[in-house]
């Protein structure tokens, strides 16, 4: 058995392959294409809503920065105020035992009067 091909048929047959082949390739080429746009996309997706969530984050953190800030302002503020009336409500040791001494000195010397006085009231009667 012999199979005759001519040659406008075996080229036309390998044209028919040649295409096959290609239109394949194609289809092929093309679902690649299309699996790469989507992970693409779906990458870029993820990325804008790590980007959100990064955003998020760090807008609480400034907010946190911010009230932390305004909550050390207070605080030295009070502190200020603290440090100005602590002289009118606080006393100095020194102060203290100086004034006492005065005050026992006084009491002294007014004893010391009535003592006199009662040593002159004694001698008259």
């Amino acid at each position: 058995m012999m199979v005759q091909v001519e040659f406008w048929q075996l080229v036309t047959l390998l044209l028919a392959f040649l295409g096959f082949l290609f239109g394949a390739g194609r289809l092929l080429l093309s679902q690649i294409d299309r699996r790469l746009s989507e992970r693409f996309t779906a990458m870029e997706k993820a990325r804008e809503e790590g980007g959100k969530h990064w955003d998020e984050r760090f807008t609480r953190l400034q907010e946190q920065a911010q009230r932390d800030a305004q909550n050390v302002a207070e605080l030295e503020r009070s502190l200020l105020r603290f440090q100005g009336e602590l002289p009118l409500l606080y006393v100095r040791r020194e102060d203290y035992v100086r004034g006492q001494s005065v005050i026992e000195a006084k009491l002294d010397a007014l004893y010391s009067k009535l003592e006199v006085v009662q040593m002159k009231g004694v001698k008259h009667d």
